[in-house]
């Protein structure tokens, strides 16, 4: 009669042959022995791509479904198959990767089935890199840790996981964006030639223009799951990339558009919530995973059509002309819109005989709930052309101090009037804000409200502006705005609150943007003149109609009324009222 012991090891033997034919009975094992509800279909869908997929694939799933953990337990069971594979672990940090092989190594230390891998009391274990008990001595260990940016030329492999390499801290701009393909085309010189070499990328879409697109055209094949069912127009925007298993769903009416994947962990009401959070455009990218471009009219505010240059607190060049040429493109500041959108300074301008503004005003968007900032723009006018001569925001904006600071920009810049948004708070920030006025620097104040949809008044008050080449950028602005792209720590918050962040990335979809305080009070300057440069025309139109009937008139009483006889008529000038 067998001991007991004997039977376990028989039972263990038998589950690991069991596991090794198909991962998802493996991830079931692993989901049970960490005491989770047995893997969601998405997730063993998944797991059935990774073991199956091609040599070069992309997984993109929405936050939270569980992709990386997913392939921790795919990480062992290659092991499991075959101690002597070589994997690499890549990841946007060194902190995120160790993470990664820290989890493998504690689920091999843990599951039964697994513990035979245990490395050797000779052999490496750590965070950074470990080796498993059957492995042959090797330079390389059985599995490496490492960022994308660390060191990992040297490195030799035959699994490449790059988890989440692409992260809104390398990847805001253009540039950050080529860095990080450059890195990615390290993996190839470190995947050794021998068996069935692998690079597997797991992901979530932090921009437009995600890594995992590009990798697309380079023979990569991607797979998309999606936090909810797409809608037959969306779908064509996945590129053949949606989850076969959620196209079935689809077309044989188990599912309809709008339902989510994943119920069994994310119901509609906390997609509804994330949404809510997200913003329409960061919820399309990183739980929807949808990078399309539809054309240009999504996107339609381009830093690419602002002039860029040094402004004076006083007065402007009488003449400034546009030009996109590589004369007047400028490298000095990040590309932070899309590729092909830059930054350029003035092809020509008067040096001389600089004229003093026609008028300054000065636009303050109180700050509503949450992390919403009180923004503040100075937009000057001078012969039709609009000079942004500041921009920004404070948090809060109720406080003496700020409300002091506000007073003191509108001084610094010769503001005639203030005009604030009263949407919120009945009045009561005007009310606050005049008694320092008083103190700092008397000038008009008045309020305006609004009751049209936000995203579609920006773009219709801006487009049109920048598109005619008529509004003129402060140099210190931008680098003011964009200074938060010098710390990595902070690249967040530039796309929160940077004002050209909010400009390229605004569509006319509501709540296409979680926050966008800067760019609604640039378009409140922008928007008091060109009603006030409309006024102006109307007048001067409503003034020459006037003269041309006045003239009419006279004529018509000449001939009229007081012609004598013989006398010839007056004859009536060619360009007159019709």
């Amino acid at each position: 009669m067998s001991s007991p012991k004997k039977k376990i090891r028989q039972k263990n033997q038998h589950l690991a042959e069991k596991c090794k034919k198909d991962f998802r009975a493996f991830l079931t094992v692993v989901w049970r022995h960490l005491h989770l509800p047995d893997p969601t279909p998405v997730q063993y869908d998944i797991a059935n791509y990774l073991q199956h997929g091609p040599k070069r694939l992309i997984i993109e799933g929405f936050r939270g479904v569980g992709k990386s953990w997913v392939t921790s337990a795919f990480v062992c069971w290659i092991l499991l198959r075959n101690p002597e594979e070589k994997i690499l672990v890549v990841s946007a940090s060194k902190v995120r990767s160790d993470d990664f092989s820290t989890f493998t190594l504690r689920l091999i230390k843990e599951i039964p089935i697994l513990q035979h891998l245990v490395p050797l009391p000779d052999q490496r274990e750590s965070k950074i890199a470990f080796d498993v008990a059957p492995a042959q001595a090797a330079h390389a260990p059985s599995v490496k840790s490492a960022g994308i940016f660390g060191q990992i030329t040297g490195s030799r492999a035959t699994v490449i996981i790059a988890d989440d390499i692409e992260i809104a801290n390398n990847s805001a701009t253009q540039d950050m964006r080529e860095k990080l393909v450059n890195a990615v085309g390290e993996f190839e010189a470190i995947l050794v030639p021998e068996g069935k070499p692998r690079i597997i990328f797991l992901g979530t879409p932090q921009t437009e223009e995600s890594i995992y697109n590009k990798l697309r055209t380079k023979g990569y094949t991607a797979r998309i799951w999606p936090a909810q069912f797409p809608a037959a127009k969306q779908r064509e925007s996945y590129r053949g990339a949606l989850a076969p298993m959620l196209c079935d769903m689809l077309d044989k009416g188990e599912a309809k558009p709008g339902d989510a994947t994943d119920p069994q962990r994310f119901g509609l009401e906390d997609l509804a919530e994330r949404k809510a959070s997200y913003g329409n455009s960061g919820y399309n990218l990183q739980f929807m995973l949808d990078t399309s471009l539809s054309d240009a009219e999504k996107y339609p505010l381009k830093t690419g059509d602002l002039i860029i240059m040094d402004l004076n607190p006083d007065k402007a060049p009488p003449t400034v002309q546009y030009g996109s040429g590589p004369e007047q493109r400028i490298h000095d500041y990040p590309q932070i819109g899309f590729a092909g959108d830059y930054w350029f300074r003035p092809m020509f301008f008067e040096r001389e005989h600089w004229t003093p503004y026609e008028g300054v005003v000065m636009a303050i968007d109180p700050s509503g709930r949450g992390g919403d900032e009180t923004g503040y723009a100075v937009v000057a006018q001078l012969h039709g052309k609009l000079f942004v001569l500041d921009a920004g925001g404070i948090k809060g904006g109720y406080e003496e101090d700020a409300l002091v600071m506000l007073a003191k920009t509108a001084k610094m810049w010769g503001a005639r009037r203030i005009i604030i948004e009263s949407n919120f708070g009945d009045g009561m920030f005007t009310k606050l804000l005049q008694p320092i006025l008083g103190k700092v620097y008397p000038c008009t104040c008045e309020e305006i409200r609004h009751n049209i949809q936000k995203e579609r008044r920006i773009i219709d008050t801006l487009e049109p502006i920048m598109n005619q080449h008529r509004l003129v950028m402060n140099a210190q602005v931008v680098k003011k705005d964009l200074k938060y792209l010098n710390s990595e720590t902070n690249v967040e918050r530039l796309q929160v609150y940077s004002l050209f962040y909010q400009m390229t990335r605004l569509t006319r979809d509501r709540g296409s943007l979680k926050h966008d305080d800067r760019i609604d009070v640039l378009a409140m300057a922008v928007a008091y003149w060109v009603d006030a440069m409309a006024r102006d025309s109307d007048k001067a139109k409503t003034k020459y109609e006037q003269r041309l009937l006045d003239e009419e008139l006279r004529i018509h009483i000449q001939n009229c009324v007081t012609k004598h006889p013989g006398q010839e008529p007056v004859k009536q000038k060619a360009n007159f009222l019709s």
